[in-house]
């Protein structure tokens, strides 16, 4: 990837740093650099622009340096970022100017085929979770900055398949048999509640630790669920006030609620309006440090959209918002977070080549929008949304282009079971990206980058050229922090 819009221009520096794996590669960001024009858009709640000036922000770059398809990102206290995908975990405790491999292969299994990762914002606990085969995944953690680790496996049991792996961690609740555990004074009980989920062909499988995720003895099939497509669901949410989300993959935008610890589970709808045929992944839900939520999707129209709840999940307002811009035409792998209450950030990749519409796809059909189907020469970018009164009658959308170069050129494959081969097959970007924002509130987005190298630089590049993964990461250089106490945020590096 090329130098990234109000960000970096770099070169790179082989260092040999001892560490878990002995002599290790590193790049070093030596330089920063501005663009001159970024792409921004203020939008309404209908996706229009509106006459209002941006939030001024802008955002850094970093080359992890390795393969990331399917990142997790999260921020420890000390500032250190762990970027987790595929069959590693990385971490930089210098603002993403280094990065260096800290995984433990003896107590963290060294394979895997659906990674995770969550670094708990309560007790800095770090999480890196792998599948191995289709019956069995390894949880490992630490508590020093991934400095040192432990690990056990967990058997999912006899009914295939152990996939599409989830973990986070949340307040307990004190309801339930399960949150009454964690409000005994002096036990062994973790601080939070540990929560990890998996689909498999009969549906959603969800569990609960007390033991901060050595164990999980508790939970099973989630009720509620929706199997449809065997159930596959995004990310695990939870609120200060210890509610738990979970989104299924369904046609109409749906979120799967527990208000005890995971002890039991039910089902609400939202945003009919707009709704979500499938084959969709990975929408998501972020909540507020009022506990407020927002649940955020791709719609029909390919536009990503939110709903929101200001009682805990109980109740969705059934008109959703568009939170891209009416002229990102095409959007894929929404993302989100949220601090104070109406303080908002989301991420997706999208494209506005609206000249491609109705154009014939790649199965020679008029395209309507759909990442799956894109034209050879549609380009994908990462985009970065904001709101600061996203709990508004009538909120306001800042919207970052923060890609030069494209992500992806050509189709992004929805559907893991039918891929297109085209050069190369179009799920190199896997199923999902990742954002989260530090203890002030900074935004940090983990994604994939597919067009790198010469793809980057050819104006005219193509589908086949663009099949990377490439490990990358955006956080917030300079602007509003997600949480109001810590003010405008000031540059990680000089």
């Amino acid at each position: 990837m090329q130098a990234r819009a109000l960000f970096l221009s770099f070169m790179v520096v082989t260092l040999s740093l001892s560490g878990c794996f002995g002599e290790v590669e590193q790049t070093t960001v030596v330089e920063l650099e501005e663009q001159q024009n970024p792409r921004v858009f203020v939008t309404d709640k209908d996706g229009l622009s509106v006459n209002m000036v941006p939030i001024n922000m802008s955002f850094q770059f970093s080359d992890v340096g390795e393969t990331g398809k399917e990142p997790s990102i999260g921020i420890t206290s000390s500032g250190c970022i762990f970027f987790i995908a595929m069959e590693k975990v990385m971490r930089s405790c210098d603002g993403g100017l280094t990065w260096e491999e800290t995984q433990d292969p003896v107590q963290c299994s060294p394979t895997t085929s659906d990674p995770y990762g969550w670094v708990d914002p309560i007790t800095d606990r770090v999480f890196g979770v792998q599948m191995i085969g289709l019956e069995t995944s390894w949880i490992c953690w630490s508590d020093d900055d991934g400095e040192t680790w432990l690990g056990n496996p967990h058997d999912s049991g006899t009914t295939p398949i152990n996939d599409h792996i989830k973990l986070a961690t949340g307040p307990w609740t004190g309801q339930g048999p399960y949150g009454a555990m964690g409000t005994i004074t002096g036990s062994t009980v973790y601080e939070t509640a540990v929560y990890y989920c998996y689909n498999k062909l009969v549906g959603i499988f969800c569990f609960t630790s007390f033991d901060g995720g050595a164990t999980f003895e508790a939970g099973g099939q989630i009720v509620g669920l929706a199997t449809t497509n065997g159930g596959l669901h995004g990310a695990i949410s939870t609120a200060p006030d210890g509610t738990v989300y979970v989104t299924p993959r369904v046609a109409t935008p749906t979120v799967i609620v527990s208000k005890d610890n995971g002890f039991s589970w039910f089902e609400r709808f939202m945003g009919e309006d707009v709704t979500t045929p499938n084959p969709r992944k990975n929408s998501e839900v972020s909540t507020d440090t009022a506990s407020n939520a927002y649940h955020v999707w791709t719609g029909a129209d390919e536009g990503i959209y939110m709903s929101r709840s200001t009682d805990s999940g109980e109740t969705w307002e059934q008109e959703s918002i568009r939170i891209s811009p009416a002229g990102v035409i095409s959007s894929v792998f929404p993302q989100t977070d949220a601090g104070d209450p109406g303080r908002l950030a989301v991420t997706y990749l999208g494209s506005e080549n609206a000249e491609m519409l109705n154009q014939s796809d790649i199965d020679g059909n008029p395209w309507n929008g759909n990442a799956h189907y894109a034209p050879n020469n549609v380009t994908y970018h990462l985009y970065i949304t904001y709101s600061l009164n996203a709990l508004d009658d009538e909120p306001i959308f800042h919207t970052y282009r923060v890609t030069d170069d494209p992500v992806q050129v050509g189709s992004i494959c929805l559907n893991s079971g039918d891929c297109r081969d085209i050069g190369g097959s179009n799920r190199n970007l896997l199923d999902f990206n990742d954002l989260h924002i530090d203890r002030e509130g900074r935004v940090y987005v983990a994604f994939a980058d597919g067009c790198t190298g010469d793809c980057a630089t050819n104006e005219n590049a193509t589908a086949a050229d663009s099949r990377d993964g490439r490990g990358s990461v955006y956080y917030l250089a300079s602007g509003p922090s997600l949480i109001e106490e810590f003010g405008l945020m000031t540059p990680l590096i000089d």
